[in-house]
C-alpha cells in the first residue's frame, strides 16, 4: 500500500513540475466557442474578419515547449487573454534541440501545442501552431501539420506557421518546403490562415516579395524582429514586400537584440509599434519563459500557471503586458 501511495505522489509532482496537459477542452468546449469567433481571412495585404473588417492581433508566444512545459497550461492561456489582453497566442513547439524535442518526444509536443491551443479556443482568442524549428523536416511537419488539421478542421480560432526561422536555406529551398505543408493542410482545412517564413531568421522578406507562392489563398508571410538589432532597414525591406502585395504576419518581436539578451531599445521598439500601427500588422512578442535572459518575460519565482505579481515578471514582461492592455 505504502507503495502505491508513493507511485501516486510522485505521479501528482510530474504533473505539477511539467504541466502540458492540465486543463485540456473537450471537443464540444471548442465548437462552442469556434462559433463565437470570426474566421480570419487574407485580402490584399490585410488580415480580415467575415465581415470584411481589417484585425489586428497582439499578443504573445510562448517559449520553446521542451525547455518551459510547465507554462503550457489552460490556467496560462486563461490569464494571458483575460489579464494581460492578448488576442492572439503562439504556442511554440521546439522540433530540434534538447532530448525532449518534438523529434525525440513527438507525443510530449503534440500535448503541449494542443493544451494551449484547446484553452485558446476556450477563452475565446487565436491560437499560432508553430512549428519552431531552424531546420527543413518537410516529413516530419507533414505529418505533425496533418494531424494538427484533423483536429482543428473548421476552427477559425488555429493558425498555422509552417516554419518558424529558416537559417541556412534559400528561398527557393524554403518555398518548395512551404507548398508541400500548404498542400498537406489545404487538403483538411481549405480556408485557416497559414503563415510562411523566409529566409535569415524571417528577415529575408524581399525575396518572397519578387517570388511568391501563388495558387493558394489565406497566406501570409512573417518577419521576426529584435528592436536593438532590427531597425529602419528592415521596416524599409518590409515595406517593399508589401508595396509588391505580400501580407505581412510579426509572428515574433522583442526589444532587445536577436540574442534575447541585451537592453532594451524602447525608442526602436516604439519606433516598430508605430509602423505596425500605421501599417495595421498584427505582431506576437517572444517569450513565455522564465530563462535568464532579457526576453524572457518571467523570473524563476513566477507561478506556472499565471496570476503573476509585478516582482515576477520582467522589465520586457511589463512593457509588452502594458502595450496589450491598452485598448
Amino acid at each position: 500500500m505504502m507503495n502505491i501511495w508513493k507511485s501516486l505522489l510522485a505521479v501528482c509532482l510530474l504533473t505539477a513540475m511539467f504541466g502540458c496537459g492540465a486543463g485540456a477542452s473537450k471537443k464540444a468546449n471548442q465548437e462552442g466557442a469556434a462559433k463565437q469567433l470570426p474566421r480570419l481571412c487574407v485580402t490584399g495585404t490585410q488580415l480580415m474578419n467575415e465581415q470584411g473588417d481589417t484585425v489586428v492581433l497582439k499578443g504573445v508566444s510562448y517559449g520553446w515547449h521542451q525547455f518551459w512545459p510547465r507554462f503550457y497550461n489552460a490556467s496560462t492561456v486563461a490569464y494571458l487573454s483575460g489579464d494581460w489582453g492578448a488576442e492572439v497566442l503562439r504556442a511554440s513547439m521546439g522540433v530540434d534541440l534538447d532530448s525532449a524535442c518534438f523529434v525525440y518526444k513527438p507525443e510530449f509536443g503534440i500535448k503541449c501545442v494542443t493544451t494551449v491551443v484547446d484553452a485558446a479556443i476556450e477563452n475565446n482568442v487565436y491560437a499560432i501552431i508553430d512549428w519552431h524549428s531552424h531546420n527543413l523536416r518537410q516529413e516530419e511537419a507533414k505529418e505533425f501539420f496533418a494531424q494538427m488539421a484533423t483536429r482543428y478542421k473548421g476552427v477559425p480560432n488555429v493558425i498555422y506557421e509552417v516554419f518558424n526561422e529558416p537559417v541556412e536555406d534559400s528561398w527557393e529551398q524554403v518555398k518548395a518546403y512551404s507548398v508541400e505543408i500548404i498542400k498537406t493542410i489545404r487538403a483538411i482545412e481549405p480556408e485557416a490562415v497559414i503563415l510562411v517564413g523566409c529566409p535569415h531568421w524571417d528577415q529575408d522578406i524581399h525575396l518572397a516579395a519578387d517570388d511568391p507562392i501563388t495558387g493558394y489563398n489565406n497566406i501570409m508571410y512573417t518577419v521576426h524582429f529584435y528592436a536593438n538589432t532590427h531597425g529602419q532597414w528592415l521596416r524599409d525591406r518590409t515595406d517593399y514586400a508589401l508595396s509588391k502585395g505580400l501580407p505581412i504576419f510579426i509572428s515574433e518581436c522583442a526589444g532587445m537584440e536577436a540574442s534575447g539578451d541585451g537592453a532594451v531599445n524602447k525608442e526602436e521598439w516604439q519606433n516598430w509599434l508605430d509602423w505596425m500601427q500605421q501599417r495595421s500588422i498584427s505582431w506576437v512578442a517572444w517569450s513565455v519563459s522564465d530563462k535568464n535572459e532579457t526576453c524572457s518575460m518571467l523570473l524563476p519565482s513566477a507561478s506556472s500557471d499565471g496570476d503573476w505579481a509585478d516582482q515576477d515578471v520582467k522589465e520586457w514582461g511589463q512593457i509588452v503586458r502594458d502595450e496589450l492592455q491598452k485598448k
